[in-house]
């Protein structure tokens, strides 16, 4: 467990009362909410770079790579719902399956439940997942070793925050898309 800050507790110094502990808890918290947009700024940077290398690993491009991941995430899925999860238009969008179908990560399967004979679902080969697995065991690793740090009740506050943050930047997509 993560030691408590030794400054926090006990430190002697009397905190200020009224107006004044106000502005300052509201200093504090400003400054901290600043420190948390920074924070995922880099992580932003770093994920990107990682990214960037993972697909340069396996042969992918950014987009191919975010393409494969929502299709392994949320699939089988239909072209168009990829299209709205990776905000892609249509004629791109053919391009980037038509590479990731050659390449033999994903596979087209005619969908017997439309009327339209063209219809199609996505869908991902999951025999090339241990190559992904593997390209991201560094990360995975490192990642583990940080959640053994803190408590199940830290990590739920972590994920919940993590979560809200990710609608936040699609419900921000969403509005520059239009």
């Amino acid at each position: 467990m993560r030691e408590a800050n030794p400054g926090s507790r006990g430190s002697g110094t009397e905190q200020p009362d009224g107006p004044d502990a106000d502005r300052t808890a509201t200093r504090q918290h400003r400054q901290l909410t600043v420190a948390v947009r920074d924070a995922l700024r880099d992580l932003n940077i770093q994920l990107s770079l990682l990214n960037r290398r993972f697909g340069n690993r396996a042969e992918l491009r950014d987009i191919d790579w975010t393409c494969l991941d929502l299709i392994n995430r949320h699939g089988p899925l239909s072209p168009t719902a990829l299209g709205k999860l990776a905000g892609v238009h249509p004629a791109t969008l053919t391009g980037i399956l038509d590479r990731l179908q050659k390449a033999g990560w994903i596979a087209r399967d005619r969908d017997p439940d439309s009327a339209d004979r063209r219809a199609v679902t996505l869908r991902p080969v999951r025999d090339r997942n241990p190559q992904l697995y593997q390209l991201f065991s560094g990360m995975n690793q490192r990642m583990d070793e940080i959640c053994a740090d803190y408590t199940d009740a830290e990590l739920e506050v972590i994920a919940d925050f993590l979560r809200r943050t990710s609608a936040a930047g699609n419900e921000s997509a969403e509005e520059l898309a239009h």
